[in-house]
């Protein structure tokens, strides 16, 4: 498409550019009774053709993806004119050759108005042809929601006639009680968003584009409770990105899934944040992972001295090393460290040598079913590297460790959730007095992150289904991840030593309502794409809880934000029941593990524990 729009444009360039030529050449012969050689009058025309088409490159048009015509187009055409016959007249005065100056000013208001008119004509031509090529399909019926810029950009933009074939507007819909009755580029606005429903009906309307980049989560939640039948639902980019143009306004993105929370996003005062880590030195553990990643994203906002990126894949730490250092430049000392957190001797070189003072630790095995299959792993990496960072912290003077934990710690049924039970134990009681203030963050399934569910409802439905979900009444609870990296980044600075934080996440979702929604948002229905029942894999709960009663405790520490009180261990007597279980096999390990942290949670066998 490139080659063919430039093809076209320099042809119909050159044709008026050798006419315009032609009418000064006869002007001269029959009026001005000045002949010139044949020679020279092609050379004339190829030294144009040359200074034009040099400007007109200059100026980015054999580029140009489009065909339209634009006040744009116009200014760089004339631009190019003016400065080609300032080109061929330094040319002629050169040879010393006289031209009548009349001829000049006949030949530039000739060879522009042909130029631009041809121009014109093409594109004239060009939108006949996708006329003529759209008849045979009908264009989708849009229902825009919003009347602000944002609306009348993609109004202008589905103007053009590449897009008038694909999709015809139908009308707008906007809660602001000024502009009912209205129109923005002569399209009526038909009411407002509780009259969604109606609309589609009436109109049979086919998708409904949301054009409002600015709207909050409470907004966005709302319109989807009064659209209530599901029809495809899409968002134009941020303003922001249309700026910059990372998007093309018509090219429309399915609604981000964390826009499904039942509840708001959580967003955090970074005051007392960025007291605290600015001008600070700090180590992420798992800093190439998906919660590590966004940890990482989040604190350079802050300004700290350096950022240790530490984790035990070169790839991933080397992606998120790349990107920091393109976001913040030489503002922030970025160090990629490749170290595995079961290696303590490594840790205590890295400690020693950077001497962090916040130490955010997100390295874990995760995947619930995976390390079912290998629960001596999930010990060694988990409960033994989570020690040794612990450990290497205290005795490095760290001012501050937040261990990321997860509601599968609460009752653990898995091998997984198990090992962060204990982990939890043991964190909490190493803050003891001294300088490390130990906590610990607790929170739930996190959207988007690597073996979440929607990546995997994602494909299935691109798929064409159907989408599994283990069980039908199987419910969780959802944050965003940067959420998670918020309030873990956040407990930092509320830590006294020895808390559990846990956020309010508001009711648990259930993941058949998140899978349908999911079908209902990219336009289908459960008829069209089924949702079937896979069985509950290995270590799976039908229900997961932030706290057990015994750790409940009153107090909010900051809004959304609770604390919870667990049972501490001694870290002798955990560490020697793990050295004794660990050889056995692996099912015994397992059994042993889980039954060990159900009872700590439930605040039985404690002289034991």
């Amino acid at each position: 498409m490139l080659k063919k729009n430039y093809v076209t444009n320099v042809v119909f360039d050159t044709i008026g550019i050798i006419i315009g030529h032609l009418v000064m050449f006869t002007y001269l012969f029959r009026i001005a009774n000045v002949t010139l050689p044949n020679l020279f009058k092609l050379r004339q025309v190829l030294i144009f053709l040359t200074i034009y088409f040099v400007m007109m490159g200059l100026q980015g048009f054999t580029k140009k993806l489009d065909s339209q015509f634009t006040n744009k187009d116009v200014f760089a055409v004339t631009l190019a004119m003016i400065v080609a016959t300032a080109g061929e007249l330094a040319f002629i005065l050169m040879i010393g050759s006289y031209h009548h100056i009349a001829s000049l000013v006949l030949f530039f208001s000739m060879t522009l108005l042909l130029t631009l008119g041809l121009r014109v004509l093409s594109q004239k031509l060009n939108e006949y042809r996708i006329a003529k090529k759209g008849e045979a399909c009908e264009p989708t019926r849009l229902l825009v929601i919003g009347s602000g810029n944002a609306a009348e950009m993609l109004l202008t933009e589905i103007n053009k006639p590449n897009n008038r074939s694909k999709y015809h507007i139908c009308g707008l819909v906007d809660d602001n009680p000024q502009v009912q009755g209205g129109t923005i580029l002569g399209y009526p606005i038909l009411g407002t968003t509780r009259d969604i429903p109606h609309l589609i009906e009436q109109q049979n309307i086919q998708r409904l584009i949301l054009a409002i980049p600015s709207l909050t989560d409470l907004g966005y939640h709302r319109i989807l409770e009064n659209i209530g039948q599901s029809i495809p639902l899409a968002t134009i980019p941020s303003m922001e990105e249309l700026a910059n143009g990372v998007l093309n306004i018509t090219k429309f993105r399915p609604v981000p899934i964390k826009e499904l929370l039942p509840r708001p996003e959580i967003e955090l005062d970074t005051v007392e944040t960025e007291r605290l880590l600015g001008g600070k030195t700090i180590l992420v553990t798992g800093a190439g992972g998906s919660i590590g990643s966004e940890i990482c994203r989040n604190l350079i906002k802050f300004k700290p001295k350096k950022l240790l990126l530490l984790g035990h894949g070169e790839n991933s730490i080397y992606l998120i090393h790349q990107e920091l250092a393109k976001a913040c430049g030489d503002e922030v000392e970025l160090v990629p460290v490749i170290a595995d957190v079961q290696d303590k001797k490594r840790l205590l070189e890295i400690m020693f040598q950077h001497q962090p003072a916040i130490v955010y630790h997100a390295a874990a095995h995760k995947h619930v079913p995976m390390m079912e299959g290998n629960p001596k792993e999930a010990v060694k990496n988990n409960i033994y590297g989570t020690r040794n960072v612990a450990e290497v912290a205290k005795q490095t003077n760290v001012e501050r460790f937040v261990m990321l934990s997860t509601d599968k710690a609460v009752r653990p049924t898995n091998i997984m959730g198990a090992t962060k039970r204990i982990c939890e134990m043991l964190i909490t009681a190493l803050n003891e007095p001294g300088k490390t203030k130990f906590c610990v963050v607790r929170f739930g399934n996190v959207l988007g992150s690597r073996g979440s569910v929607v990546p995997l409802f994602t494909k299935q439905i691109q798929a064409g289904g159907p989408v599994t979900v283990t069980d039908f009444r199987m419910t969780r609870y959802f944050m965003t991840i940067p959420e998670a990296s918020r309030l873990v980044i956040h407990a930092g600075t509320l830590a006294k030593g020895g808390e559990i934080f846990i956020l309010d996440m508001g009711k648990p979702v259930k993941i058949y309502d998140l899978a349908k929604r999911m079908v209902e948002l990219s336009g289908y229905n459960t008829d069209e794409i089924k949702i079937v029942e896979s069985g509950i894999r290995p270590g799976e709960k039908l229900y997961e809880e932030l706290l057990v009663d015994k750790e409940r405790v009153s107090q909010q520490v900051f809004e959304k934000i609770f604390l919870g009180k667990i049972t501490r261990a001694n870290p002798d007597k955990v560490l020697n029941f793990l050295q004794k279980v660990m050889l056995s096999d692996e099912s015994i390990v397992k059994e042993s593990l889980i039954d060990y942290a159900v009872k700590s949670a439930a605040g039985q066998d404690r002289q034991s524990v």
